[in-house]
């Protein structure tokens, strides 16, 4: 930690130093308000002690100038000229502690020891904030999720490329927030966008933008996501839809971080970091031909795994818990009880979709409840939506046909829940993009 002492007298910074240095702090010495504003432009202090009386200005005046630079800076006064007026115009002003001149050495040193431990308490306190903020909708205190939590706060300083990999509802678009958050660029633009979501060309324009005129309906100049997310982060959900054409001018913005807009000549430097996700296993992902071994590499400087809530069931009460007051609370409901048979049905139950689906049954849940209390609905909702009949007919019947119908009206209740956005409802009934857009297809045949 870096300490900077301000005083005209330079026995006193000596004696200033010597005890800053023996406490654990890295002394900066200032004889004079100028040279200790030139040190505040090009260093940040954990901790200032200041003479009130300087040769060209006053302690009060660069106590405020720190406070507006670096208002976390605490700051010790230590002055010949005490009086109760200036001791409050300090405090006032955000000092720490007040000391006078001539000191007792001993006692200074308890009061700088005081202080560094009080400076590390704060600074735990804003990183636990942080850690608070950044994982707030992650939940979970498995070993799984620990060992996530871990590699988010491992991997989040640094700039690789990371692959997030999981099943659907896993989590892998809060992943990349976390890392996103714990990171430098933090302050810069998380830019996001699902690649299974647009066609190929209007994802390509989406990405790179274009230039006025590009093509047809190209009125003006329109800068891509990649370029909006210049010094944040650009997710790319859904990589594994990424068509073939697009992958290859992707992995040539990865190797030299510039861009080329559709219809333009000029390239653009873009400093960006990359996070993609997958819900497709690795191994399909580049052994079936539809994605480029090389862009893979590239994208998976660092892959991280997420755990499906079914390796993780000890989660569930955790998450129940959390979504009914989220739930409950953006719906207006009074939830007064969980009955453990509710609890217990969540438990047993697939969970195929993961946190998104468990997510989807304690709203419904809580929808439906009429009394404040949630009991067992989970095979009474299955039963009704899938509408099927207990009993077989005498006469039988056509069961393909049968099997098509529920298909095909689930799917419409998916996309009318997903308001016509085909990824969403492909997330919803646990399906990849092609697979919806191929069932689509088949029904538009027949």
């Amino acid at each position: 930690m870096r300490a900077l002492i301000v005083d005209d007298e330079p026995n006193i910074r000596k004696v200033l130093s010597r005890i800053l240095s023996e406490t654990g702090f890295e002394p900066y010495e200032a004889g004079s308000t100028a040279q200790a504003v030139e040190l505040l432009h090009s260093t940040y202090f954990d901790f200032a002690v200041l003479d009130l009386r300087l040769p060209d200005g006053s302690g009060i005046d660069l106590l405020k100038t720190i406070k507006e630079n670096q208002n976390d800076t605490t700051v010790l006064i230590i002055t010949a000229f005490a009086s109760a007026e200036t001791a409050i115009t300090a405090m006032k002003l955000g000092a720490y502690d007040y000391v006078t001149k001539p000191f007792n050495i001993d006692e200074l040193r308890i009061v700088v020891k005081n202080i560094k431990e009080n400076i590390l308490l704060q600074r735990k306190v804003r990183e636990l904030q942080q850690y608070a903020d950044v994982y707030q909708f992650m939940v979970g205190k498995s070993e799984a999720m620990k060992k996530v939590f871990n590699t988010i706060d491992k991997i989040a300083p640094f700039d690789t490329n990371v692959l997030v990999t999981g099943e659907s509802g896993t989590g892998k678009e809060l992943v990349a927030k976390a890392i996103h958050q714990k990171s430098r660029r933090s302050e810069k633009p998380f830019i996001a966008i699902n690649c299974a979501s647009l066609p190929a060309e209007l994802l390509e324009s989406e990405l790179f933008g274009y230039a006025k005129g590009a093509f047809t309906g190209a009125y003006t100049t329109k800068r891509g996501l990649i370029e909006e997310a210049d010094k944040g982060t650009l997710f790319l959900d859904e990589i594994g839809e990424m068509p073939q054409s697009l992958q290859a001018k992707l992995l040539r913005f990865l190797e030299d971080k510039k861009i080329r807009p559709l219809g333009s000549s000029a390239e653009i430097q873009v400093d960006v970091r990359v996070i993609a996700a997958t819900n497709r296993p690795v191994a399909e992902l580049t052994s079936s031909g539809d994605f480029r071994s090389d862009l893979y590499y590239r994208l998976a400087t660092f892959e991280l795994a997420l755990p499906s809530l079914r390796e993780r069931r000890e989660d569930i009460p955790l998450l129940i818990d959390h979504f009914v007051k989220a739930l409950a609370k953006k719906f207006e409901k009074n939830i007064t009880k969980i009955e453990p048979d509710f609890v217990d049905a969540i438990m047993q139950h697939e969970l195929k979709g993961n946190v998104r689906e468990l997510k989807n049954i304690i709203e419904r849940s809580i929808i439906l409840s009429e009394d404040g209390q949630l009991r067992n609905t989970i095979s009474y909702a299955r039963e009704q939506s899938c509408e099927y009949e207990d009993e077989l007919p005498s006469t039988g019947f056509d069961l393909n046909k049968h099997l098509a119908d529920i298909e095909a009206k689930m799917i419409s209740k998916a996309l009318k829940k997903a308001d016509g956005v085909k990824s969403k409802a492909a997330e919803l009934l646990g399906l990849t993009f092609r697979e919806l857009r191929y069932k689509l297809s088949k029904q538009k045949t027949k």
